[in-house]
Order: C-alpha cells, then structure tokens, then sequence
C-alpha cells in the first residue's frame, strides 16, 4: 500500500512491487497484520519529520512470521515475531534490521501484536525512563481512548498507579476504562474534577499526546514535584509554558522523544521489550483494537484516524 501523492489518505494505493531481498544483519518477515498510527496519516500529507517522496510504502509496526535470517540470528524460520521501522510495513513481505525485530510470545495474536511496538514501547519509557512512575502514583492520561492513551492506561495500571483517564465523550471513557482507568474525566472542566478526585491534592504525573488547550490546566492538575509527559500533539497546536509556573508550583514539564533515544543505544529496546512480556504474558496488556481493515481498505483506516474518530487502536490484516 503506497502513497502515490501528497494528497491525504485517499492518495494511497495497492502497487505490485519488487519483493525485498533480505540484507545483511535483516530478517525478512512475512506480515500477517500492521498497526495503523497518527504518523501515518501526516505522511500521506508530507507533514511528518520523516518525508520520503512518492511512491513509498506506509507504515511502521507489523507482526508476523521470519521466512529468513542469516546464520547466527536468535531468529529461525517459522519465528512469530513483531518489527518496527519508519516505513515499508503496510506489505505482504518486509525485511528490517534485526535489532527493531523482537519475539512475539505465543499467547499474543498477530493482530494485537501489530499494535505493541510504537505505542506499548513509548508507553515504557514515557512512565519509566522519563517518568519514574512508582506505585501507589497517580496519573492523569490525556487522549485516554486513543493508541497510545490505552497503552499507557493499560501499562500504569499494570505498575500499580491509579489512573484517571480524559476523554471527550462517553464511548471514549468507557473504551479508557476498559483499558484499566479507574476514574474518566471529560475534557471540558478536567482540572476541577481531576481535584475533586483526588482531594484538592492533584496528580503525580499527566502523560498528554494531545497537546493544544488543554496543556495549561494538565500543568495545573500536578500535585508539588509532579511531572508532565509531553508525548505529541494530535490537536495540531504546540503549547507553549510559562516557566514560573514550573518555579512556583515545583513542577516539571518532560519531552518524551523515544525514538531517537531507544534505537541509538544498543540493547536498550529488548530490554524494555522484555519488561513488557510478563505484563503480556499476564494479560495485563492487551491492546483494546477498535478496527480491523484488509490491507486494500488502508485509505479508510486512515481516513478513519484522521477524522479523529478511531478508539483503541486501528488495524490492517494482510
């Protein structure tokens, strides 16, 4: 499924390619399902940091089965697996370096696993690495419903923080309370039912993808030395901070940026892949996926994140 111009995702298209070769240190994999995400939708409009020109093949995360790798690979023919890249996904054959390939464990479906690698693993390090989440915490989640508010729902619950979830209408809070909330909240006047939740005494940390209007009254949601994750901004608006307040109240504001930081340091995302198994061993985590597409529907997936509509998370079959 290739985008073919920069028009939006009615512009993508089913093209016959060339089937990869495996290079060195890849594997080649062959895709039963891919993860549809927010990036994918600015790709079709060339508004992404990443910006390769047409024709290219969408999509950055799959789950599937190893056809190849090299000898000595910890992966043989046959593995399940799950592997994230910046493009090429949305395929019926794919090879990547083996470093961004990790195993998928039995019990997880192919569906589900396409759903783990950018959303379970930005959820790791949002509440762990830059968060330092501890239990018995409070955590106030923005965009509760969507992609990666149910990962980080599901993953805070599962280290043992009260979550309360933020969502703009009341299927999207039940959606945030099947991932594990145990208060919703609605986005207009969040800040005052976020306190009287917790006794006037605030929240540990906010996780926000959302960015836009609501970032003022996030930072006025944190109790003294809390700390605000800021994740993305699918409102379109980047706020800004007036940094008195961070003075004042002892607060933090915290960038959550893990792709340049996991894959430049060797080791680091198994090991974060390896903290999340026994949480999906467990069912613990267990991505909530709202739709199911064939690989020749992809422009309405698309279509259908891009109009904001999409709960849980959005999936391609192939």
């Amino acid at each position: 499924m290739q985008v073919v111009e920069l028009d939006g995702p009615s512009a993508v298209r089913i093209n016959d390619v060339e089937p990869p070769v495996r290079g060195a240190g890849e594997v080649l994999i062959d895709v039963a399902a891919a993860g549809v995400n927010f990036p994918d939708v600015l790709l079709t409009r060339g508004q992404y940091q990443y910006r390769p020109d047409p024709p290219f093949t969408l999509g950055s995360e799959c789950a599937g089965t190893v056809r190849e790798a090299e000898p000595g690979s910890r992966f043989a023919p046959g593995d399940r697996v799950v592997a994230f890249t910046m493009s090429g996904v949305f395929a019926e054959t794919l090879s990547v370096p083996e470093h961004t390939v990790l195993p998928l464990p039995d019990g997880v479906g192919f569906a589900e696993g396409a759903c783990l690698p950018m959303n379970y693993l930005t959820a790791h390090f949002t509440l762990e690495t830059r968060g330092a989440l501890k239990a018995g915490e409070t955590v106030l989640v923005q965009g509760a419903a969507g992609g990666v508010g149910t990962a980080v729902v599901q993953l805070a619950a599962a280290l043992g923080a009260t979550v309360i979830g933020v969502a703009s209408t009341e299927a999207k809070a039940e959606v945030a309370k099947r991932a594990g909330a145990a208060h919703t909240v609605g986005v207009d006047g969040f800040k005052d039912a976020v306190a009287e939740i917790t006794g006037g005494a605030g929240v540990d940390m906010v996780v926000d993808p959302v960015g836009g209007d609501r970032f003022t009254d996030s930072l006025r949601c944190l109790a003294p030395l809390g700390r605000l994750m800021v994740v993305g901004f699918t409102a379109g608006d980047i706020p800004t901070v007036k940094v008195n307040r961070l003075l004042l109240n002892n607060i933090d504001v915290r960038g959550v940026g893990w792709g340049a930081y996991a894959l430049s340091r060797d080791g680091f995302v198994r090991a974060e892949w390896d903290a999340l198994v026994p949480h999906l061993r467990s069912g613990a985590l267990d991505p909530l996926i709202s739709e199911r597409f064939g690989l020749d529907d992809a422009a309405t997936a698309l279509s259908r994140i891009d109009d904001r509509v999409v709960t849980g998370k959005v999936v391609l079959e192939v």
